[in-house]
């Protein structure tokens, strides 16, 4: 399965894909795009180091949207990509991406969805003073981290924890999650009928 991964900062989920795919934790998969948003971003530089082809862009230049996803998606079907993987992509995806791409791409979330959408989920859920957060692996529909779901997994909020030992603990569940859930559909174990996702019996 070709992937194209989505990021616009460090890019450290992308890099634990990477790292899964060398360590053969995933098979069957491989990267064949980095698309980001931001020129500049490190995860720029990882993907150098993994010697991942990129597509880098600046929405600014671009009329609208549609502009800029049409040539998203030109850059796809040139890389033979069949799912996109949105791994710290912080930009919501528009109509000509989803009609391209429906069921064929997922997103990683901070939180347990359906609390704390948008941007900075693990400081909203730190200030609203939860017991427990965690991180959501989830289908990409027109919503913003409105999905279906795929995977979630708890993450406590222990005493004295700030945002930032917060982050560095849901961020080493991340980069679990996510090639488990790649692993997933690269063996084609997920099944999407209308809102529930099923996963093939026997498979964690």
């Amino acid at each position: 399965m070709k992937l194209a991964v989505f990021a616009s900062g460090s890019g450290s989920n992308f890099g634990a894909i990477m790292e899964a795919i060398r360590d053969q934790r995933i098979q069957g998969a491989e990267i064949v795009l980095l698309v980001c948003d931001k020129p500049g971003a490190y995860v720029l530089e990882r993907a150098a180091s993994y010697e991942v082809p990129t597509f880098v862009f600046s929405a600014k230049d671009y009329p609208n949207k549609v502009a800029f996803e049409t040539e998203i998606l030109r850059q796809l079907d040139e890389a033979g990509v069949e799912l996109i993987v949105l791994a710290g992509y912080m930009r919501l995806i528009g109509d000509t991406l989803l009609k391209a791409f429906g069921g064929r791409m997922i997103n990683l979330h901070p939180s347990i969805l359906p609390s704390f959408t948008g941007k900075d989920a693990i400081g909203q859920a730190f200030n609203y003073g939860v017991k427990m957060t965690g991180v959501t692996v989830h289908f990409v529909d027109e919503g913003m981290d409105t999905g279906p779901i795929i995977a979630q997994r708890m993450v406590p909020v222990e005493e004295g924890d700030t945002i930032e030992s917060l982050a560095a603990r849901i961020h080493k569940v991340e980069h679990e999650i996510l090639p488990k859930v790649v692993q997933l559909l690269a063996n084609n174990h997920v099944k999407l009928e209308n809102r529930k996702v099923k996963i093939s019996k026997g498979v964690e």
